[in-house]
């Protein structure tokens, strides 16, 4: 269950920081309500699953997680450029945070 939850609340970071950067500084209020709730619910979700899983493995997957999700969107909905370097790098990452939850 904490993997699932946590998880979750990596998918969260990435609408958190997307809601922030498309806020403008706090001052559009629906992107601004977004990053709240989001972040709000992430670090629940993050701290629910430090309860049963090691603090440095559950804060890299969550943060892989996030990242990840923040660039892929950031690359589909065309903010940022898309190169095959760029994805290999977060396939990479993903890698990575797989590889975190193989060796638990």
């Amino acid at each position: 269950m904490a993997w699932a939850v946590l998880v979750v609340s990596g998918v969260l970071e990435a609408v958190w920081a997307t809601a922030l950067g498309r806020s403008q500084g706090l001052h559009r209020p629906v992107p601004t309500v977004v990053f709240a709730v989001a972040l709000v619910a992430s670090m629940a979700g993050l701290a629910y699953a430090m309860r049963s899983l090691p603090t440095g493995t559950a804060y890299a997957v969550w943060v892989g997680i996030g990242a990840t999700g923040t660039v892929a969107w950031a690359m589909l909905t065309g903010a940022e450029p898309v190169s095959l370097v760029r994805v290999l790098l977060l396939l990479g990452i993903v890698g990575c945070v797989v590889g975190l939850k193989v060796v638990h």
